[in-house]
């Protein structure tokens, strides 16, 4: 599953805010703090292919070219999908994908760097927990999977936002055209 040189650099350019970050506090120690050979276990549980290079594996998650980049001096993690080109987003698209950010979303998140559209999840790496990284991937492999569509983390919408009256009018729309 080779990543193509523009994604290659589009990840190590999202890890560059680990250079200007500052360390994690050292004296916050814990048994249950997330290491990065925990994380790399929980990869290869997803996938035995996975492959590690510096700080980001690289695999495959739903069907989905899949990175995972942490850095254990700012304390970080985030699971990151690649969607297509940020360029490509149509009129509206970039309002739809905030809106699906405050409810559909959830945890995982519509995010443009380096010129793409990702999913994905970002969350402390030490108290990260397994559930966490479970959650957070599939999560980010359903908003990229629902792209163009509902914009969903799969979970659930959270109310007082815009989906939930977005998805309603949508269905209207699919059963009155299936009804003619």
């Amino acid at each position: 599953m080779p990543f193509s040189p523009r994604l290659v650099t589009a990840l190590l350019g999202l890890c560059v805010f680990a250079a200007c970050s500052k360390p994690a506090d050292p004296s916050v120690q814990s048994d249950s703090r997330m290491t990065a050979e925990r994380l790399g276990e929980l990869i290869l549980d997803v996938d035995r292919d996975a492959r590690l290079a510096g700080t980001t594996w690289q695999f495959s998650s739903g069907g989905f070219d899949t990175a995972v980049i942490y850095d254990t001096y700012a304390d970080r993690m985030r699971i990151v999908i690649p969607i297509g080109p940020a360029d490509a987003l149509e009129d509206g698209e970039l309002t739809r994908l905030m809106q699906a950010n405050f409810d559909s979303a959830l945890d995982a998140r519509y995010a443009i760097a380096q010129g793409l559209l990702w999913g994905t999840f970002i969350h402390p790496l030490s108290s990260l927990t397994e559930h966490d990284f479970v959650s957070g991937l599939r999560q980010t492999v359903s908003v990229v999977a629902t792209y163009g569509d509902s914009y969903s983390s799969g979970e659930f919408v959270f109310g007082s936002g815009d989906s939930s009256e977005i998805e309603r009018q949508r269905l209207e729309e699919e059963l009155s055209e299936e009804s003619t």
